[in-house]
């Protein structure tokens, strides 16, 4: 009889341990809106802001005040990027960037499709790590 509980126990700790990893793993979206909200950061000092409901900020210093501001659509692992406010850097007035991106636990990482507005690309093309 023992070895029975032994083999009971066995497979519920094995389950338990299968559903606890299913769930982790599902905790981050890789694609869409949600891998993308939250605050992140990259090695030029900027804070990127994405919110759930489109909107973004910009602190480009890192003083704690947003510098520029704007929208984004996501579809699947592309986002479009439109600023709506805030400074503009010189040939960026009115313009849209579209990125790829991968999330990777903390990590987000956008590979250039196509944006007129070289400063941003500098920018966004970084590593950036979630705060």
């Amino acid at each position: 009889m023992r070895p029975m509980k032994t083999q009971m126990f066995a497979r519920i700790a094995l389950a338990s341990a299968v559903v606890f990893l299913l769930h982790a793993c599902a905790t981050v979206a890789p694609t869409g809106p949600a891998a993308l909200t939250g605050t992140w950061t990259n090695s030029m000092g900027t804070v990127w802001t994405m919110k759930a409901d489109g909107t973004f900020d910009v602190d480009l210093n890192h003083d704690g005040k947003r510098d520029a501001w704007g929208k984004c659509t996501v579809e699947g692992n592309t986002v479009t990027i439109i600023g709506t406010g805030g400074v503009v850097p010189k040939g960026c007035a009115k313009t849209t960037g579209v990125y790829h991106f991968t999330r990777t636990k903390d990590t987000l990482h956008f590979t250039l499709v196509k944006d007129p507005c070289k400063l941003r690309v500098k920018n966004v093309t970084l590593d950036w790590k979630k705060k």
